[in-house]
């Protein structure tokens, strides 16, 4: 016997295969030999994407170009003697570490619980008996017997089918039920029509069946498609290219500081060698230490917070690309509508009777012109609820006070019209047993049931509108019946292909009485009428797309189903306006390489794509992606997995996404709703915004103390700031607004503009000015408190204290500067800033740690400060308060006069 996978099972027979794996269909597989086999071939489990160690994802958290850069840092300031600054650098380190990696690992661990579903069971014949185990124990050969509702454990050759249907919209993306035999079937059959076999991860929603056992664990189609995805290399994320560029910009930035401080000092008659060591120290004073820990907070409480969204991300970086994504390309079932085929409509010789109520709720009402009413009055009406409940094999039933369906969804609907008419499938068969049932043939697009009534049957036929009302010759007028002539058939199939133009799934009905079982069910029939059906679109995702729309975001509906059901849905959500009636089918995406300038543009600007295949999603990412968008792919199935791995963000259900998927994406949405998207998006620019701000409030920060010394050195003045205090203001006061300003909430205009541009760095031209604006506006007024005090020290104030008077105006004024880090729309005194009690806490505890510089004995002897008197503590607020106010002046004026500012002939001066 050999227990490797048939490689075309389809094509053989059942007792081919049967003989091949040496088993007995009635007897099945003795625990002993089953065992053998799983010692053999493994576990019936797919192997899990390679699980990051916790060692890995800890040396992740070191990887970027800045840590790097900081790290180099802290090796120099150790080899110069500067040991408590290396110090501080390697905390910063360690602290950034131990941050990024706890976030990581917990969601890593969210995503774990996430997989951890209920263990799938398989009825198995074992040793003459059938028994339920562990899905994970079944071997090749197994022989399974399955029902309606089961979970299809392996792959499985269909031995004994009895009217058995499986959904495999998962695997193949057909959204209708498949029928199953066990016919032999030719090599070259795809997947999709290999009729005669269940596939892993697919469930049955009809019927039963005997199988075997033909492929476990990565050998089942399903494994297949979950190794192709394993072992791609990972691309950076935006916001990792963009810190890494940033910190790359520093090394020059840094050099040529090193080299304007060492030139000055040595043109002014310094020690050469001091002046070197003085440059290299103030260049790793200059490092921003607080940017990739406060960074890395940024995205871990983003990330938090989505996950209270119902949005769970795979790791930190990911969280801000979705703040520059701009296309966002999103299925239909169950994304944007209720994934519950709910009865609308049917359509009765009388005329239309409309339906209310949506999804599993019994409770609705029937509409005919301007009646309403509980119970259908028409007996049409009446018998149509009892064909599509009679005509059926799904089951509705309560749990726990829920409506819980089994089944095809398409039946479970005519169900619940039933319940709300008062017709309940249990208590109509109580007075009409079934004795006969004629599966649904897809050959003849018909199903039929056979029920006892006063002596005779009651034949109850559902199926594709045009084959039932060919076979039908009356038409049920009400209490009586009418001949159906010719023209009328040809009316009834225009209503019809309205309706399904409209979006409407639609199905016919009709009824006949007969005397024996034996009666063709097809021939004579009375048509009582069409049924309509939609998946109704969610509630909030209206005002959700019209909410992204304004916030410049493409939104694209990618689906599989007809266009008509596309464009009706599209329109009823917003996505398309009344007049457009463009949907582009799938088939058309088939060549993406050798598109012309038109195509390419008709196919960017599209917002309906129907009839789409997995490989039509790939093509319409990369599509998009030639033009520079960053695209968000929303999937489930496990034919949507390499799309999810090609988007820049893969998105997968939570709820019915497969586990392939899951692993394929980036984020995955717990209550698979359109809507936590959008709030991930939003979040995601808030993200990218507070990162903006701290980069830029640290860096300017950081620039002040440099140029105050600059300058100072220029003028020909003693350093106005030691070393040490440096050192104290980069661990301290810049580091705790900077904390801050990464928990701002985000402005109200922020989705009410178009997303950045994905080549935009976290620093423009702009950014860049304003930085030196900043820094050169708290530089000079630390010299300029430190020349007041050198006046004041000419009346008798003691060293110390001058330089005090400058230290403790940098530190105040880089505390006031947080306010400086407002959006431009927001106002002066109500913003994001002023709004965020961390920035309070922060500017509290930063001034208290200040102001006890100069009373703690021990910590004013090392920084070498000292108290001062009342006129000296006014020129330092004074002083400090000087750059928020022309912050706040250059803000203002740009905000009331536009992008234009005052920067922009320096910008031009310094960058073109």
């Amino acid at each position: 016997m050999d227990e490797h996978p048939i490689q075309t099972p389809w094509a053989k027979s059942s007792d081919e295969i049967v003989a091949h794996y040496d088993v007995s269909v009635d007897e099945g597989l003795s625990e002993d030999e089953a065992e053998r086999r799983r010692e053999r071939v493994g576990p019936n489990a797919l192997r899990e994407a390679e699980q990051r160690s916790w060692l890995g994802v800890l040396v992740d958290q070191f990887k970027s170009f800045i840590v790097l850069l900081l790290a180099v840092a802290g090796v120099a300031a150790f080899a110069l003697n500067e040991n408590i600054e290396g110090v501080a650098i390697f905390v910063v380190l360690l602290i950034n570490g131990l941050i990024g990696f706890v976030t990581e690992m917990r969601a890593i661990k969210s995503m774990e619980s996430l997989q951890e579903m209920v263990e799938i069971e398989a009825r198995v014949r074992r040793a003459g008996e059938s028994r339920d185990v562990p899905a994970e124990d079944l071997v090749p050969g197994d022989i399974v017997v399955l029902n309606a509702g089961n979970v299809v454990p392996a792959d499985l050759r269909v031995i004994e089918p009895s009217k058995l249907q499986a959904d495999e919209s998962a695997l193949t993306g057909e959204s209708v039920p498949v029928g199953k035999t066990s016919d032999v079937l030719e090599e070259e059959v795809p997947l999709a029509e290999r009729e005669n076999m269940l596939y892993k991860g697919t469930s049955v929603t009809r019927g039963t069946a005997e199988a075997i056992v033909v492929a476990t664990g990565m050998d089942t189609e399903l494994g297949k498609i979950s190794a192709s995805l394993q072992g791609e290399a990972e691309e950076k994320t935006p916001l990792q290219q963009k810190l890494d560029g940033l910190g790359q910009k520093l090394v020059p930035f840094l050099l040529v500081v090193a080299a304007i401080v060492l030139v000055s000092g040595w043109l002014r008659g310094q020690d050469l060698y001091l002046m070197v060591e003085t440059a290299i120290a103030l260049a790793i004073a200059t490092i921003p230490e607080g940017l990739p820990v406060v960074a890395t907070l940024v995205l871990a409480r983003g990330m938090w917070r989505m996950a209270d969204r119902n949005a769970l991300i795979n790791n930190l970086a990911s969280v801000e690309t979705l703040g520059s994504t701009n296309v966002i390309c999103t299925d239909k079932t169950g994304t944007l509508t209720e994934n519950k085929m709910t009865v609308s409509q049917y359509e009765l010789a009388n005329g239309s009777v409309a339906v209310t109520g949506t999804g599993l709720d019994t409770e609705g009402t029937f509409q005919h012109g301007d009646e309403e009413r509980d119970q259908p009055q028409d007996p049409a009406l009446q018998e149509a609820l009892e064909v599509g409940v009679l005509c059926n094999n799904a089951s509705v039933t309560e749990e726990d006070g829920e409506t819980v369906v089994t089944g095809d969804p398409t039946e479970a609907a005519l169900l619940i019209a039933g319940l709300k008419g008062g017709v309940d499938r249990d208590g109509l068969l109580e007075s009409m047993p079934e004795a006969r049932e004629v599966s649904f043939d897809p050959s003849v697009k018909m199903m039929a049931t056979y029920h006892e009534l006063n002596g005779s049957y009651r034949v109850a036929v559902k199926g594709a509108p045009e084959a039932v009302v060919e076979s039908s010759t009356r038409l049920v007028t009400g209490d009586d019946t009418e001949a159906l002539s010719e023209d009328d058939k040809e009316e009834w199939i225009r209503k019809s292909e309205n309706m399904a133009e409209d979006g409407l799934r639609v199905l016919a009905l009709a009824r006949k009485d007969v005397k024996s079982t034996d009666a063709p069910p097809y021939e004579e029939l009375s048509l009582l009428g069409l049924v309509a059906m939609i998946d109704p679109p969610r509630k909030e995702v209206k005002s959700t797309i019209k909410n992204c729309l304004d916030a410049g975001l493409r939104i694209v509906m990618v689906t599989g189903d007809h266009p008509g059901t596309a464009r009706n849905i599209a329109r009823s959500v917003g996505l398309m306006d009344p007049e457009d009636d463009e949907v582009i089918q799938g088939s058309e995406l088939d060549d993406p390489e050798n598109l012309s300038q038109d195509e390419m543009e008709r196919f960017t600007n599209a917002s309906v794509f129907a009839r789409v295949s997995p490989e039509n999603k790939l093509d319409l990412i990369g599509i998009h992606q030639a033009v520079g968008s960053i695209v968000a792919m929303t999937g489930d199935g496990v034919n949507d997995a390499p799309a999810l791995k090609r988007a820049d963000i893969g998105v997968a259900m939570g709820q019915r996404g497969t586990q392939v998927a899951q692993e394929a994406s980036d984020m995955i949405l717990r209550d698979d709703n359109f809507t936590s998207i959008y709030h991930a998006i939003r979040e995601g620019r808030i993200i990218f915004r507070n990162i903006r701000k701290f980069v830029l409030y640290l860096m300017s920060c950081n620039l002040s103390e440099l140029l105050a010394i600059l300058i100072a050195a220029l003028l020909g003045f003693p350093l106005p700031l030691l070393p040490l205090q440096i050192l104290f203001l980069n661990v301290v006061t810049d580091i705790f607004p900077a904390f801050a300003l990464g928990a701002c909430g985000g402005s109200k205009e922020i989705m009410n503009t178009p997303p950045r541009g994905p080549d935009e760095p976290i620093l423009t031209r702009t950014h860049w000015t304003e930085l030196g604006l900043y820094g050169t506006m708290i530089a000079v007024a630390t010299v300029g408190a430190f020349v007041i005090g050198g006046s004041m020290y000419a009346g008798g104030m003691g060293a110390d204290e001058v330089v005090t008077m400058s230290f403790l105006t940098l530190a105040f004024a880089q505390l006031w500067h947080v306010f400086n880090m407002r959006e431009l729309t927001s106002g002066i005194v109500r913003n994001e800033v002023t709004a965020n009690a961390y920035v309070w806490g922060a500017l509290g505890l930063s001034a208290l740690l200040v102001i006890g510089t100069l009373y703690l004995p021990g910590v004013s002897l090392a920084l070498s400060t000292a108290p001062i008197g009342f006129e000296s503590w006014l020129v330092v607020l004074g002083m400090s308060l000087l750059p928020l106010g022309a912050g706040q002046v250059v803000l203002e004026f740009r905000r009331r006069f536009g992008t234009p500012n005052l920067g922009t002939r320096l910008e031009d001066l310094l960058f073109d």
